[in-house]
Parts: structure tokens; sequence; C-alpha cells
């Protein structure tokens, strides 16, 4: 059988939406892998499923293009919200993901903004494996850790170029203080407004952009008091905006596109 699917990207972000409303899901973790596989399958950073919800628009499940599995996804969310307010010619939805329900909605010059909920700091909410204080990590740069509905740990550099993400990325993510691994990002404050942001992505690598990511860096930015409650994140692929009033819930802000779509043997 074929499976269906389309091509979407935010900032070069890229991900695959399944709508698999109205059927039985037919996405696995095998088939996440291999559909993320970018020389024999699609190619994306994430996967994400649509499936029938009666408490929201739709359910929103997250793969990484290794087949594991993941809670939230920001780009991600804001292609499937502005791929089913197209549909519904509305301007508002909502979409319940393991994170929770996450309001959408399309901005006066056509960004998708979503409610990504409140990041938690706890070091068991994260997780980590033994309690620490998560502002300020006991490991070389003293990084800052939160979750978004996953991992986040966050270094805030002087110069961005001196880092070697590809080396110092896999290292973080695969660090034993992690049992579930996490995403990586390395910040370089421009000032209390912008910020650059290079990252290592849990499952899938170097990463021109991604949303949780950027709000995750904003957030542990905040909290140590860098930076203002709006920030522009200026990620490889392009920027987006993330704000945080330092209590209730992140909202992220950016663009979305559509690539291509397609079909894929399931076999």
């Amino acid at each position: 059988m074929l499976l269906s699917f389309q091509k979407m990207h935010a900032n070069g972000d890229d991900f695959v939406i399944v709508d698999s409303r109205n059927s039985t899901n037919p996405v696995t973790s095998a088939m996440a892998q291999r559909m993320g596989d970018r020389n024999r399958g699609v190619g994306f950073n994430q996967l994400a499923v649509l499936l029938d919800c009666d408490d929201a628009d739709a359910r929103v499940m997250f793969w990484n293009a290794d087949g594991s599995a993941l809670d939230v996804c920001g780009s991600a969310t804001r292609g499937a919200a502005d791929m089913l307010m197209r549909e519904a010619n509305t301007t508002s939805l909502v979409l319940r993901t393991n994170r929770g329900l996450l309001t959408c909605e399309r901005t006066r010059n056509g960004d998708i903004s979503v409610e990504m909920g409140v990041p938690l700091f706890g070091w068991s909410d994260i997780p980590l494996v033994q309690e620490l204080d998560t502002a300020a990590l006991p490991l070389a740069g003293n990084p800052a850790a939160c979750s978004m509905g996953n991992p986040h740990c966050t270094y805030f550099v002087d110069d961005l170029a001196s880092f070697d993400v590809a080396t110092i990325g896999p290292a973080i993510e695969t660090n034993a203080l992690f049992p579930l691994k996490t995403n990586v990002h390395f910040v370089q404050i421009i000032d209390r407004t912008h910020i650059r942001l290079r990252i290592w992505e849990r499952g899938a690598g170097i990463a021109l952009g991604s949303g949780s990511c950027s709000c995750g860096a904003v957030v542990n930015g905040i909290r140590r008091g860098l930076l203002n409650s709006t920030v522009e994140v200026e990620c490889d692929g392009g920027s987006v905006t993330v704000r945080w009033d330092g209590v209730g819930a992140v909202f992220l802000i950016g663009s979305v596109e559509a690539s291509f779509s397609g079909t894929m043997s399931q076999g």
C-alpha cells in the first residue's frame, strides 16, 4: 500500500505530515525511520501524524528521523495548523499533542502562532538522572536546562562560530545526565531582543531551525536575566519570534511553507 504525505518546512526545518484522520494510524517507529532516511526515503527532521480527536481539531503524534517518538515539535505543529486552517478556511484551531492542547492562530501577515505550553524546570520533568539546579548544570560551560515537552540544554557563548556543533552536540545529547537524551542549543546574544542560535537536535542532528529549541533557548535566556520577553531567534535557516512573560505559556510565531506532496510504499 502507498502512504500519502505532505512535505513542508519552516525556514528550512523540514518535516512531513501524514493525514490519518478517518483511518488507522499507519506509522510505526520503523516506518518513521524509513521515511526519514534522506537517501532512501523522503527525509525530514520530524514527522507529524494527524489523527481524529474528540476534544480538538486533530490529534498530532510526532516522530524523529531515527524512529524515536517525541511529545511536541513546534515547526511541524505550525505546519499541521497551517494545513488544517486552509482546509477549514479558518484562522484559529486547537491541536492535541502529548504536550497537551495547543492553540494555533494565523497572524495578519500569514505566520502561524502556537501556544506551546508552560515550560518546565524541575529536574524530574526534563528529565535529569538526579536532582540538580536546572538553571546551571554541572557541565563545562554551565548550560541551563528546561522542558518544552521535550528536553533542552542551552549554552550561552560569546562567539558562536568558535563552537563545533557537530562534535559537542552529540556528546551532550547522549550525556548520562539526560536519560532520554536532550536537544542542545548554542546561543549568541546579539541584544536583549535578538539571539543567534545553532541547534543539535535530539534524534536528528544539526538542524537549520527548530520551533521547540527556539522556545527552550529563549526561556533559558530569560531565566538567566539575559533577554526580554519577546525575542527574535535567528537560526541557520531563518528567524522565528518567541514570547514568554516568565510565568505562563510560551508563544512561537513564524512562517511555514509547503514543499511537495507524494506517496511512499509502506512495505
